[in-house]
């Protein structure tokens, strides 16, 4: 059955993905609890001043995480590969590909789960990533803005990679 919908996504030249992460979403929720904690000790002991307004702050930025970075979608057809990641969603155009290849970079120069950018190898990169899975990176023959490389998460590298490989092999031939 997986291999007959391998070959119709081939066919129809897309290809989806959904990926959470409980690991991800249970690190969100308990950062967002401790600074929640804290701004309410804070409060409660000296009332509202400076460092309560930065556990507040810190507190719903983790919040906004817990609830933005839930699922990334993956898109991928002939034309483009679309990453979303809640309120977030990058679109790259195939034609802008020159390659695709597994990403080795460590988590700690990652920087955790989430959206991130950052230089790597002397291209800026932008990261759509969780922490437990396998990464691809889509080198671009263009930058987009600043960015050189885009890099995410999957459960299904090899997948994407052949798939990238067919339909930018029928680009270039065509």
């Amino acid at each position: 059955m997986l291999e007959e919908n391998q070959k119709q996504a081939a066919a129809n030249h897309t290809f989806a993905e959904t990926l959470s992460s409980a690991r991800t979403e249970a690190l969100f929720i308990v950062l967002t609890g401790l600074f929640a904690a804290l701004f309410a000790w804070r409060v409660m002991a000296a009332g509202w001043d400076l460092l309560a307004t930065g556990l507040l702050a810190a507190t719903l930025f983790f919040l906004f995480c817990a609830l933005n970075y839930r699922t990334l979608r993956i898109r991928l057809t002939a034309q483009e590969l679309t990453l979303s990641f809640g309120l977030f969603t990058w679109t790259v155009p195939l034609a802008t590909v020159e390659r695709c290849y597994r990403d080795d970079v460590s988590l700690w120069r990652i920087g955790g789960a989430g959206i991130h950018f950052t230089w790597i190898g002397g291209r800026y990169r932008a990261m759509f990533n969780f922490l437990e899975y396998p990464r691809l990176v889509i080198a671009l023959r263009e930058k987009k803005g600043p960015v050189w490389d885009i890099a995410f998460s999957t459960r299904r590298p090899d997948q994407i990679q052949r798939f990238l490989k067919d339909v930018l092999a029928e680009q270039r031939a065509a």
